[in-house]
């Protein structure tokens, strides 16, 4: 059992390394006019924008950990985590980068120009403003109807299923309905 654990675990590897290297051989592939018309769709639809803050809250964390622990440097550390931060921050450029690969990888030139030039819309401005606000109430919408149907199929298959699977007499509670028992043997008495 334990070789074929270990083989199940090399396999999964040998998928993922050939994985890895089929993503690089196909990042190589993409050409310079699909990585412009990605960084115009990526740009389009904010596609890198949730990933703004993650420096920031690096940088927060890091100093709240480091104040926990010598809580008299506070603006030391405070100082010293902002300027590494700020040294780091240009390589925001390598998320916007991968971002590019994968969505020129993903799309055709066509299709990448069609993303940007939709999103660029006036519709395709208000879907992204918009667009959670609907989704998160389609998901509350879909949350009511789920309970109501679950209602429903519950009552209807109850109901139908009582004319078909014979539900056993209740036991009754009434001392005086249920059958007489036999008085039990009075003990023989003794010579």
């Amino acid at each position: 059992m334990i070789k074929l654990a270990g083989l199940g675990r090399f396999a999964a590897a040998t998928i993922i390394l050939s994985g890895v290297a089929m993503g690089a051989v196909q990042a190589q592939e993409a050409s310079p006019e699909q990585l412009k018309a990605a960084k115009a769709a990526i740009n389009a639809i904010g596609a890198t924008s949730q990933f703004d803050n993650i420096l920031p809250g690096l940088a927060e964390r890091l100093k709240a950990d480091l104040i926990q622990d010598s809580p008299n440097y506070q603006d030391a550390i405070t100082e010293e985590v902002d300027k590494q931060a700020l040294a780091l921050a240009p390589r925001r450029a390598d998320l916007e980068k991968e971002a590019a690969l994968t969505y020129a990888k993903a799309f055709t030139v066509e299709e990448l120009n069609a993303i940007a030039e939709f999103y660029n819309s006036p519709v395709g401005q208000k879907l992204l403003k918009d667009g959670p606000i609907a989704s998160r109430e389609t998901v509350k919408a879909a949350d009511i109807w789920a309970q109501g149907i679950s209602r429903d199929l519950q009552k209807q298959t109850s109901t139908a299923l009582s004319k078909v699977v014979k539900a056993p007499p209740a036991a009754t509670a009434d001392p005086a309905a249920a059958p007489a028992e036999k008085p039990a043997a009075k003990p023989a008495a003794k010579p």
